[in-house]
Order: C-alpha cells, then sequence, then structure tokens
C-alpha cells in the first residue's frame, strides 16, 4: 500500500513568508529606530517623558526670551516681582518695610539716612544731632528768657525739650548743658500773669525750676521730617 505524501499548498507557503518578514520586520524596526529615524513633527509634546529632552535641543524661543549675560532691568518684568522689605542704598523705596541711605523713601516703615519721606525733608542739619527720633542742637543757643527761647525754637519749626528728655541728652557722650541749667518746655509752677516757673536741667541732670523771665540758655528739638 502505497503511503501518501504531504504537499504545502502554494497559498500555506504564502502565509508563512509573510508571516516570517512581519516577526523579522518588527525586530530590526525595534533594533533600527533612533532619533535620526524619527520624523520631524510626527511626535507630540504630550508623548515625551518630562526632563528627557534637555534644554539646549530645545528650538531658540520654547522657554521664552533667551537670555545671554547678565540681565538689565529692562529684561526683568517688575509685576511678577514682590515687595522689597529690605532696601539698601536704594535710589528710590516705595512702599519698602525698611529702607536705609535711601534718596527717596515713600511709605517706608522705618528710613534711615533718608532725605526725603512722602516728599518732606528728612535728616539733621548741620550742628544738630538725632536723639529721640528728633534733631537737637549740638550747642546751647542763649541766654534768653524761656517765652523768648520757646519762640525761637517755634519759628525753627521745633520746641523746646521735656525735661526729662532733655536731662536724658545730658548724659550722652559729647554732651555739656550749660552750668546755670538749660530751659525745657514744662511750666510747673504759677505766681501771676506772665510769670511762672519753668523747669531747667542742670549739666548733672538735675531738674529745677527757674522764674520764666530770667535767662537761660536753651537747645531746640526739630522733628526728623519737615
Amino acid at each position: 500500500m502505497r503511503q501518501a505524501s504531504w504537499r504545502p499548498s502554494p497559498a500555506f507557503l504564502v502565509s508563512m513568508l509573510a508571516l516570517l518578514l512581519a516577526l523579522g520586520g518588527t525586530v530590526y524596526a525595534a533594533r533600527r529606530i533612533n532619533g535620526r529615524s524619527i520624523v520631524v513633527r510626527s511626535i507630540p509634546g504630550n508623548r515625551l517623558r518630562p526632563r528627557s529632552v534637555a534644554a539646549n535641543r530645545l528650538r531658540p524661543g520654547v522657554l521664552g526670551r533667551q537670555f545671554r549675560g547678565p540681565l538689565s532691568g529692562a529684561d526683568i518684568d517688575e509685576g511678577s516681582l514682590g515687595t522689597v522689605p529690605t532696601a539698601v542704598h536704594a535710589q528710590t523705596a516705595d512702599s519698602a518695610g525698611r529702607a536705609i541711605d535711601a534718596e527717596t523713601a515713600v511709605n517706608a516703615v522705618n528710613a534711615v539716612n533718608a532725605q526725603t519721606v512722602n516728599g518732606f525733608g528728612a535728616g539733621c542739619a548741620p550742628g544738630s544731632r538725632p536723639f529721640a527720633g528728633a534733631c537737637w542742637d549740638a550747642s546751647a543757643r542763649g541766654p534768653a528768657t524761656a517765652p523768648a527761647a520757646a519762640i525761637d525754637c517755634a519759628s525753627r519749626g521745633g520746641t523746646l525739650p521735656e525735661a526729662l528728655q532733655l536731662a536724658a541728652f545730658a548724659g550722652l557722650e559729647g554732651v555739656s548743658l550749660d552750668e546755670g541749667g538749660e530751659w525745657s518746655g514744662e511750666i510747673d509752677v504759677f505766681s501771676g500773669p506772665d510769670t511762672y516757673g519753668v523747669a531747667t536741667v542742670s549739666p548733672e541732670s538735675e531738674i529745677d525750676s527757674v522764674v520764666s523771665t530770667d535767662t537761660r540758655k536753651y537747645r531746640c528739638v526739630i522733628p526728623l521730617v519737615s
């Protein structure tokens, strides 16, 4: 009895060849695909893994304006900056928490050595020194009566100091009150029309009362801002 032999049909051979070519092409493609194999603009940005592309491989403008060298004021969007808490040696400080040596300080909580604050002149004039938030005469004036001394200080935009403040000022280094005591702005005793006692302070910071018509030296206290 003859044994029948099996022969593949032409359709079977074609299908097997197609299968082999398909499998072989996939493996080849998986091994051969690289950056040069990708068509330009064929991959959307949302298909890239974050941080998988270096910044120097991006087209100029993707990250905004490209800068080389130091930035200037024109390169910075001021609206993106918050309020500056401290400005040191600034020409202008607007709404700063603290401005030091600024030429102009507007609405500053604390302005030190500023020439103007909210449009007003700031600082102590020559011949005066800062103390207790104001400018005090470094040297005594007069002598004069208490009313005349008060008028002179008022004409300069200031006042006579309080007795306790004057006593504290006398304790500063380099300050020496007049031996006869200096006028303060405090009236302690009324004895008659235009006759009253005014507190004076000695070089030893002792407080006394002197009749207003007597003459004593005095110092004016001028506001820091005028």
